[in-house]
């Protein structure tokens, strides 16, 4: 066993999310389905234009976003309020706060999700 995992751009293929394989326009590498993460989880999100995700509240976990690519915006707080995240922002969610991320600008944006602990307890909230 190495102790580390490189995925490049090349082997990094974006799919449906396993939790929710019909999931019609966002796709995901799901990092610990390459890497041993025993703690925490990591996923690399792609968002075409127009794309939405749900409205949720993570429970448990706490989580960092990092916006790679585009101009995104994400929903924070209840109510949810409207927040622009172009690339190079830095996001960081508490346990019990409602969000949603979307894209509703003209290119794909490219969005990096962190959560700790590694077991996600998500609830779909109503209107989403």
């Amino acid at each position: 066993m190495s102790g580390f995992t490189i995925l490049r751009p090349e082997d990094q293929d974006f799919r449906p999310p396993s939790w929710r394989p019909e999931e019609p326009v966002r796709r995901v590498v799901e990092l610990p389905l390459h890497a041993n993460m025993q703690h925490s989880r990591a996923h690399l999100w792609r968002y075409p234009s127009g794309a939405t995700g749900k409205l949720h509240v993570e429970h448990a976990q706490e989580e960092v976003f990092v916006v790679v690519e585009g101009s995104p915006a994400v929903m924070l707080g209840d109510p949810p309020t409207r927040h622009d995240a172009p690339r190079g922002t830095l996001v960081v969610v508490e346990p019990g706060t409602p969000l949603k991320w979307f894209n509703d600008s003209d290119e794909d944006a490219l969005i990096f999700a962190y959560g700790a602990p590694a077991e996600s307890k998500a609830e779909i909230l109503e209107g989403s």
